[in-house]
């Protein structure tokens, strides 16, 4: 389709600035959130603006990918654009702590579509042997926008004001809808259908419990609390009570037909995995740059560029290869293998380690993960009908966030268990522990104390990746499960953007 091919890269162009929007917001408030209790005031709903955005987004991607199947992704997918701007623009005007919570979850649920159904419209338009070069790319922005997010908010913050973090997106995001809104052209299909409103509201409510468990729990409500207890009984409640409603539902929101395909359950238990060893373990690198380092949060952030570089190279590289080779496979297991050395050796950072030797180990972790994420994707959109394409895709989206939510929480809660143990062994005789440690109040004890404290950190985190690499080894084994299923050179001319079944795509 050579005449197809520059309308093809405008959408995608427009594909990379919307996902790029989704992927920052994540993590581009972190910086600012300081400042903002400063204006705002509200420090003890401070971590909501970062839950409500997380959860928001979580709980619509699966609809969003059901959506998208039933009624065309063109106008799904400008809906949330839409969404996501009109809760930008609130954010940036939020004038009390609980206006800003309340419109980053707006954000959010326009967030939620941002990402799955952009990596969904990749899958209709391009031909799965030509995919993994162009999802390779989409790795590369999830890569960039964690690093880059924490920078461009300190960037906005030190130089304009925290309202520009969100304002920064209504040019970018209206570039991307004017550009979908003319160059992506799709077929109105008039069809009834049976929306599983049911099984949307069960799963909505059993994310939403899960989600608030792992990242309020151990922080704002103990973990022996009746809110947290109360999560995970409907958690534990929910997830049944879904699944029986999926498995009787004309039309699920998340098939269980879906769990059958033997490519879509491997690469969501290795999707989930590594989002747990990943989120959990890549939190704590920071924290040790600037407890161990006195490293300020800026600079913390440029020191993790390696990762980002790593990320960049093989998500790039492995894309091409899949392409002109027709194989994916070996790539997954490649970046696991790495993963699972990378982990090992952030289990081995002392607190005089060299800050070039952690950019080292931060190099490999984004090695592994450039050959694992967006591989995963492709694996399960050339293995599905495209009929649930939509909701393999956010599927395999869901249980990525879903295992780094769980692997934060696990996380902290073995970091915070050991740093009182390891400081206890530290510091000298009589000197109290204090209840709450950050980086800036080390910074500033007396030259014993602060070793002691550094000393601490490092050991406390030494668990924590340990723990990481032998996630990462599951995942690397799980891989190994993965079949070769040969990439589809062509998709049927004419059909390439809306959902029908297709002859040649595997059925769920």
């Amino acid at each position: 389709m050579p005449d197809e091919q520059p309308r093809v890269r405008l959408i995608f162009v427009a594909l990379l600035l919307v996902l790029l929007l989704a992927a920052l917001d994540q993590t581009i408030v972190s910086t600012a959130l300081p400042t903002i209790v400063g204006d705002l005031g509200g420090i003890a709903h401070l971590s909501w603006v970062v839950t409500a955005y997380l959860l928001a987004s979580t709980i619509t991607g699966p609809l969003y990918g059901k959506l998208g199947d039933l009624y065309g992704r063109k106008k799904i997918l400008q809906g949330a654009i839409v969404l996501f701007l009109i809760g930008s623009a609130l954010c940036g005007l939020a004038q009390s702590m609980a206006q800003l919570i309340a419109f980053r979850a707006l954000q959010g649920l326009g967030a939620g579509g941002l990402m799955v159904v952009t990596l969904a419209v990749v899958g209709d338009i391009i031909p799965p042997r030509e995919r993994g070069r162009y999802q390779g790319y989409f790795g590369a922005v999830f890569g960039v926008s964690t690093v880059v997010g924490p920078l461009l908010g300190g960037f906005f913050v030190d130089n304009l004001s925290w309202r520009w973090i969100f304002y920064v997106n209504l040019p970018v995001g209206a570039i991307a809808l004017s550009v979908i809104a003319t160059a992506f052209h799709t077929r109105e299909v008039h069809t009834r259908h049976a929306m599983d409103y049911l099984g949307a509201a069960l799963l909505a409510g059993a994310l939403a419990s899960v989600v608030l468990f792992t990242s309020l729990g151990g922080t704002t409500w103990a973990w022996v609390s009746p809110e947290v207890i109360g999560l995970i009984v409907a958690s534990v409640l929910l997830v049944p009570a879904f699944l029986l409603v999926e498995a009787r539902a004309r039309e699920p929101i998340l098939p269980l037909s879906l769990f059958r395909n033997h490519t879509f359950s491997v690469t969501s238990a290795v999707g989930f995995i590594v989002g747990f060893a990943l989120f959990g373990a890549v939190t704590y690198l920071p924290l040790y740059l600037q407890v161990t380092k006195g490293s300020s949060p800026t600079v913390s952030g440029l020191q993790l560029t390696p990762l980002m570089g790593g990320v960049l190279v093989t998500s790039i590289t492995s894309g091409q290869l899949i392409s002109r080779l027709g194989r994916y496979r070996m790539f997954p297991i490649a970046g696991t293998a790495l993963m699972v050395v990378a982990m090992f050796l952030l289990s081995r950072l002392q607190a005089g380690t060299s800050t070039w030797v952690a950019a080292v180990f931060a190099l490999v972790l984004g090695l592994g993960l450039g050959m694992v994420m967006q591989v995963l994707v492709l694996a399960v959109q050339n293995a599905v009908d495209r009929s649930v394409m939509g909701v393999a895709t956010s599927g395999s989206t869901l249980f990525r966030q879903v295992g780094g939510s769980i692997g934060v929480a696990l996380f902290g809660t073995i970091f915070a268990s050991r740093v009182h143990v390891e400081l206890g062994k530290r510091l000298p005789p009589g000197s109290h522990v204090p209840k709450t440690i950050n980086p800036a109040g080390i910074k500033h004890l007396p030259e014993r104390a602060h070793a002691a404290f550094a000393d601490a950190f490092a050991a406390a985190l030494h668990p924590v990746f340990l723990t990481a690499a032998a996630v990462s080894f599951l995942a690397f084994a799980l891989t190994w499960l993965l079949r070769e299923v040969p990439l589809r050179r062509s998709i049927r001319p004419g059909e390439g953007v809306e959902p029908q079944r297709d002859p040649e795509t595997i059925p769920a």
